[in-house]
């Protein structure tokens, strides 16, 4: 098991069901924060499994508009490049393609995020991989602040700092404390079906939300 703590000045976890205008969640998701282990330690023989997530800030929200890209590269000119092995024709010109939109975001944000590795069919078949050699890569790194990328709080512009906690997480704000209803949350993308999104229904207590996996009674598609 790793505990890892994650803080940054504003954050944004986008609920799916806004089309429009981005709305984030009330806390950090699951896929994100598997996201930022990622960030910090990923190979193909293992994967990270997020068991709890732990609020430590006042839930507090912003708004602010954004500049953002009206459109994307479709799929299909995506594979054609890449089977031609040429860009030719994937560029977007911001200039002429940026739209301001506004964003209900979060500010001054911090969570401990508890994860566990599971090895993937390719890391079970290689006698060299365990558990325990990917848990200790990714102590070690973490600890010493290095990723493949910079680690993000739901979109690249929000990057976040990050410590591994050895001991307890550290207590929440006193205004998390009881029992409340997050709602329908996005738990992660189900591999094995397809990409297909799946969710849960999120409950807080005293600031720990339990992450359950993606195969246990609730999780719905």
């Amino acid at each position: 098991m790793i505990r890892l703590k994650v803080w940054g000045a504003r954050a944004l976890f986008s609920r799916p069901e806004m089309k429009v205008e981005r709305v984030s969640y009330d806390v950090i998701t699951p896929s994100a924060a598997r996201g930022i282990l990622e960030a910090i330690h990923w190979k193909p023989q293992m994967m990270w499994r997020i068991q709890r997530l732990y609020v430590l800030n006042q839930i507090r929200f912003e708004s602010l508009r954004r500049n953002e890209v009206g459109s994307r590269i479709p799929t299909g000119k995506i594979t054609a490049a890449m089977r031609a092995r040429s860009t030719e024709g994937l560029a977007l010109h911001v200039d002429e393609d940026r739209q301001q939109r506004a964003a209900t975001l979060l500010k001054d944000v911090a969570y401990v995020i508890e994860a566990r590795v599971e090895l993937t069919p390719q890391g079970r078949d290689d006698p060299k991989e365990s558990v325990q050699k990917h848990l200790e890569m990714a102590r070690r790194r973490a600890a010493k602040g290095q990723y493949f990328h910079h680690p993000y709080l739901g979109t690249r512009e929000f990057a976040c700092d990050f410590a591994l906690l050895d001991g307890d997480p550290p207590s929440p704000h006193e205004s998390l404390q009881g029992s409340r209803d997050l709602g329908w949350m996005a738990l992660d993308l189900d591999y094995a079906a397809g990409n297909e999104p799946r969710f849960f229904r999120a409950h807080m207590v005293d600031g720990v939300i339990e992450v359950p996996s993606l195969g246990d009674d609730g999780v719905v598609a």
